[in-house]
């Protein structure tokens, strides 16, 4: 399933390494209801997602989306996910001797030339349409597609702007980050929110709406809506480097991550999804099976590539790239695709090269592609694990750590998507 969404400290973020936020936590359930692999598609322009949708780019809008007649015209509405209505985000008053005292909007005569900043969004704009006549000429609205409301708020509070309009309850959470702002003036009724699909897509929408029902039922919803949307921590996310939404910093060791990451041509997020993978980005971690390090290489290992108990991060890090790049070279006749070898090389990793050649031969001898990972050699690795009370010739009845290694290179490339969709490159 290709899911589109935007990104925010509420929705889709990254804070210290770990995928979060509302939707993608909705997107998660879902696909497991579905028992479908998931992919993620990110812009903060709503109009970029609507013509993403429309031509089949992906199979639904998983956003904030409010229920009106216009934009029923455009898509199939889900059930409703959310309730809110629209507020003005401004700066509460404040004494200044240059300037007087910041005047309060309350109503749109109230605007007197003003400029106020909306994020670009064509199913909010009925919303609006009302509020924009009322305040007549009195009020110049400048539409930003590159930033979203999150963003807008943002340079309200740092007095950049000075009015913005967003979702109520999002500028709720946000107040929590930016205590010189106001939202008490709401511009719109309560409306329905949910997901979107084309208009050919009924039978995605029955399944959306039955998984909906599902989770109200078990208050799946409501438990998920209050991890984002009543988070006291909002505040700590703002006030740390390692937040998507306020930097583009994973880790504190990002430079050395793109610098050595050159080495083995790997994308810079990918090499960090498995550091995380393996540490968290922690130092001094060590697990039950002795592995030391932020790349967790076993002792040998590690004093094969200049590793020891007093290496810096940064020769920690350079220890573990050593060893993909060994890996690599093991593979790299082997299996040609430089992108179907990552999997063999994160697998290798995982739990040693002997084991990962072994399921190579063991794909050859059942009629499977020996250099293609998904569903051929991932399959008899894998399957090695599995304890079958009547054994075939493709299973075995040993349990072993193997099976791990699937969801290992499974986790970490699905977390490289995540890092590619939220930090640059």
């Amino acid at each position: 399933m290709v899911a589109l969404t935007d990104k925010n400290s509420m929705d889709y973020f990254i804070y210290r390494g770990e995928p979060m936020g509302f939707q993608l936590s909705l997107l998660r359930s879902f696909a497991e209801y579905l028992d479908v692999p998931l992919k993620i598609i990110a812009t903060n322009d709503i109009s970029k997602l609507y013509y993403y949708l429309d031509m089949n780019v992906g199979d639904v809008i998983a956003c904030n989306l409010p229920v009106t007649g216009e934009g029923k015209r455009m898509v199939h509405f889900s059930e409703t996910l959310l309730e809110t209505r629209l507020v003005l985000v401004q700066r509460k008053p404040t004494a200044n001797k240059k300037n007087g005292i910041t005047k309060m909007i309350k109503s749109p005569s109230d605007f007197s030339g003003d400029t106020l900043y909306i994020q670009h969004n064509l199913f909010e704009k009925p919303l609006l349409a009302r509020f924009f006549r009322r305040a007549g000429r009195n009020l110049t609205v400048i539409e930003e597609t590159q930033k979203n409301a999150e963003q807008l708020i943002g340079m309200v509070a740092e007095g950049k702007i000075d009015y913005t309009i967003c979702e109520e309850n999002v500028a709720m959470m946000l107040k929590r980050a930016y205590p010189n702002l106001d939202a008490e003036y709401s511009i719109s009724g309560f409306h329905d929110y949910g997901w979107a699909v084309v208009h050919s897509s009924d039978t995605l929408l029955r399944k959306i709406n039955e998984w909906i029902t599902d989770i109200k039922k078990t208050k799946e919803l409501k438990q998920t809506y209050l991890t984002y949307f009543d988070n006291p921590g909002v505040s700590t996310y703002f006030r740390n480097d390692f937040f998507s939404v306020k930097g583009n910093k994973l880790s504190p060791f990002d430079d050395v991550i793109r610098k050595l990451s050159k080495n083995i041509f790997w994308d810079w997020r990918l090499l960090a999804s498995l550091i995380y993978e393996e540490s968290n980005f922690h130092l001094g971690v060590v697990s039950s099976r002795n592995a030391t390090g932020l790349m967790q290489l076993m002792p040998e290992t590690a004093n094969k590539f200049g590793m020891d108990s007093i290496s810096t991060p940064k020769q920690q890090l350079s220890a573990g790239v050593k060893f993909l790049k060994w890996l690599d070279s093991q593979l790299s006749t082997e299996i040609p695709d430089p992108r179907e070898r990552i999997n063999f090389i994160l697998a290798a990793y995982n739990v040693g090269l002997g084991k990962v050649l072994t399921a190579r031969e063991r794909a050859v001898k059942y009629g499977k592609n020996p250099n293609k990972w998904n569903g051929n050699v991932g399959y008899y690795l894998t399957r090695r694990s599995l304890k079958d009370p009547n054994p075939s010739d493709d299973s075995a009845n040993d349990l072993s750590m193997y099976a791990g290694a699937g969801k290992f290179v499974e986790d970490i490339l699905d977390r490289y998507q995540h890092y590619r969709n939220n930090i640059p490159e």
